[in-house]
């Protein structure tokens, strides 16, 4: 629930600092290692959008790829979640540098 508050928080920012009246269509990008869940934020963003600028938007959800960096082989390899092996030697010296990442990509609004 907090995150559809923060998401509708800058989304009111925005709206106050753009001078736009509605918000028809949110894109967010949500990465693959952030624990964020699309369809209960979607859900959490319907409660807690009703009577605001962004009552009845449309959530377009971009997927973003979790990604590393192994200690062992010093390059960057694709992660799918927290404490996996590297996929080049199988070290599980990997340091986490994306896909942890939650954001307001793009929104598409009304004057």
């Amino acid at each position: 629930m907090s995150l559809a508050e923060g998401v509708l928080q800058l989304i009111e920012d925005a709206a106050q600092r753009e001078n736009f009246a509605r918000v028809k269509t949110i894109w967010l990008e949500i990465g693959r290692l952030s624990s964020v869940e699309p369809e209960a934020l979607a859900f959490c963003f319907g409660a807690v959008t009703r009577g605001s600028i962004a009552e009845g938007a449309r959530l377009e959800f971009v997927d973003v790829p979790g990604r590393g960096w192994c200690l062992q082989c010093e390059t960057t390899v694709p992660l799918a979640e927290h404490y996996a092996e590297c996929p080049r030697c199988g070290g599980y010296q990997v340091q986490v540098t994306g896909g942890t990442e939650m954001r307001v990509k793009e929104l598409e609004v009304e004057e």
